[in-house]
């Protein structure tokens, strides 16, 4: 197979229209450029690309489909600015603002700083983020696309991030859970685990009120249709979601615990072994994800893009 030849599979094919009229032809794209599935249930490293250099039209489509099609790519050896890492990001559409502004990076609001650092006895980002499974703004009214998350400082042990396939989670979960859930919403909020994130760590801050009234509860289904391939995905998560609607209380945790062990489920989840200069760029509509954490003393900081989704359906 020519490496400048993206496999799409067929039960996927068909809803990748939009990217279809941008058909690729092997002649067109980068030959130094290859996208590698990884061997797991989702997944796949970009070689050969430097993302500091301007990116051709063909390399960008062939990047969207494999996206796609992969769910999670890890852009390897990126030496890049945080200025560029932002242009690269918008290609993909509107940028996202954190409510915690606090942690924005210095001269670009685009960036949220995730890190475990102090300066001056204050935390210089948030090094808390990821410590439950979660889709990125599930609880925004547009959550997000996809986020992309570049190393900056890497601890010497631990700091891996999971990914649960939440398309392959649908595709083998059980016939009466499927029969359950399919056709119900839930509620997302912001604050549905915050008050214990504050009590476990010194990094999450007050929030003020208009930072709250930022981040009202919204309603989602529990198994969102992905816009782009028409596959679906389970759009409830550990971090944000508080109930589903329209059944008692006492069924819906049931419910939701249950849909939980999935997503931690090994023969779901690709495990990210972070390398220096890493970027990885997830598809929030595909998985969710869970930062497994490293010695507090072990310095790790990385800059984190958003952008922009619709709204689930």
């Amino acid at each position: 197979m020519n490496q400048s030849t993206v496999l799409i599979r067929p039960d996927l094919d068909s809803g990748l229209s939009s990217v279809k009229q941008a058909s690729i032809n092997a002649s067109d794209a980068s030959n130094a450029l290859e996208i590698r599935a990884f061997d797991a249930p989702l997944g796949a490293e970009v070689l050969g690309l430097d993302l500091s250099s301007p990116l051709s039209d063909s390399d960008f489509a062939r990047l969207h489909r494999a996206h796609l099609e992969h769910h999670v790519l890890v852009f390897r050896d990126q030496r890049i600015t945080p200025e560029q890492q932002v242009t690269f990001s918008r290609r993909f559409g509107p940028l996202q603002i954190h409510v915690l502004r606090q942690f924005q990076l210095t001269g670009n609001p685009e960036v949220l700083v995730v890190s475990n650092i102090k300066e001056n006895g204050q935390p210089v980002g948030l090094g808390d983020a990821g410590h439950f499974w979660h889709s990125d703004l599930s609880y925004k009214e547009t959550p997000s696309l996809g986020s992309l998350l570049h190393a900056q400082e890497l601890p010497s042990e631990g700091g891996d991030t999971l990914f649960s396939n939440m398309h392959l989670l649908w595709d083998t979960l059980p016939a009466e859970l499927r029969r359950a859930v399919d056709g119900r919403r839930a509620e997302h909020t912001y604050l549905a685990k915050y008050a214990e994130l504050q009590r476990r760590s010194p990094w999450r801050p007050n929030l003020t009120a208009e930072q709250v009234a930022e981040v009202k509860p919204v309603i989602h289904p529990v198994i969102r249709t992905h816009p782009e391939t028409g596959r679906k995905a389970l759009f409830v998560s550990e971090h944000f979601t508080t109930r589903i609607l329209d059944i008692p209380e006492d069924e819906s945790r049931a419910l939701l615990d249950a849909l939980f062990e999935h997503v931690a489920r090994p023969a779901n989840i690709y495990r990210h072994v972070w390398r220096e200069h890493d970027m990885v760029f997830w598809d929030n509509r595909s998985v969710q994800h869970l930062a497994t954490g490293c010695p507090d003393h072990l310095r790790r900081k990385l800059y984190r893009t958003t952008i922009e989704g619709d709204v689930p359906f």
